[in-house]
């Protein structure tokens, strides 16, 4: 059996955000065994599953990336939308555009130190919309 449900989540600054618990709201229940996969349609942010009890990590995230791929080259040519946009298509890029989690007992079965997370690289990115599909 499959489900699907398309939500938004509201607008974010620019940074890394666990967005888990909203995550969990949105999909109610799980069934007792399955696959979760969640997928974000925008090509300026991204999804991806790390840390989620040290909030430093949120923080050297985005000094890593920053420093990785830097805003404001003058090689870069799809810049009409603000120096960051290029940056932030190469950065979700990197990320990537989904994460699937198995589903065990109801739950998703992620690590003790596990979240999902919500990788926003543009500074006014709007709010985005994600896709959950459950497989049970």
């Amino acid at each position: 059996m499959v489900r699907q449900i398309i939500f938004k989540l509201p607008q974010h600054k620019r940074g890394f955000h666990l967005i888990t618990r909203t995550v969990l709201e949105k999909i109610g229940e799980l069934p007792n065994e399955g696959i979760f996969h969640l997928f974000i349609k925008h090509t300026s942010a991204g999804l991806t599953i790390n840390e989620n009890a040290d909030p430093s990590v949120r923080y050297d995230f985005e000094l890593v990336f920053n420093n990785l791929i830097r805003e404001n080259q003058t090689f870069y040519t799809h810049t009409l939308e603000g120096s960051d946009d290029l940056p932030a298509h190469v950065k979700s890029s990197l990320v990537g555009s989904s994460v699937t989690i198995p589903i065990t007992n109801g739950r998703l079965n992620l690590g003790t130190w596990q979240g999902i997370y919500l990788f926003e690289f543009r500074d006014f990115g709007g709010s985005r919309e994600l896709v959950a599909t459950i497989y049970s």
